[in-house]
């Protein structure tokens, strides 16, 4: 199952970002290693926030993500949230529903 994690960045972000930056990649990048996240990244224009996809059998893995995020831990995230999401269409898909599939 796939599991998106929503960042709402808050005013001051952009200008503390680096300050935290190399550590927030540091953890994001052991749980790519780990076959967590699947693909993370803040929005553009504005920047006002991110969305990170994982991978997994609960939502644990994401919120287990952003309560050890240093953005989160040092206030740059005002609020995060975690939606499961039923994927059916893409390579990456974790219930892959193809055309004229059966119960499609």
């Amino acid at each position: 199952m796939h599991y998106i994690l929503f960042y709402e960045a808050t005013a001051g972000y952009l200008e503390r970002r680096a300050e935290f930056r190399e550590e927030h990649l540091q953890l994001a990048w052991q749980a790519v290693d780990r076959g967590e996240l699947v693909l993370g990244g803040a929005f553009a224009n504005p920047v006002d926030g991110a969305a990170i996809v994982f991978q997994g059998d609960s939502p644990e893995v994401a919120e287990r993500f952003a309560r050890a995020d240093p953005y989160v831990v040092n206030g740059l995230v005002k609020s995060w949230y975690v939606r499961e999401w039923s994927t059916v269409a893409g390579w990456l898909a974790a219930t892959p529903l193809r055309p004229g599939a059966a119960g499609s």
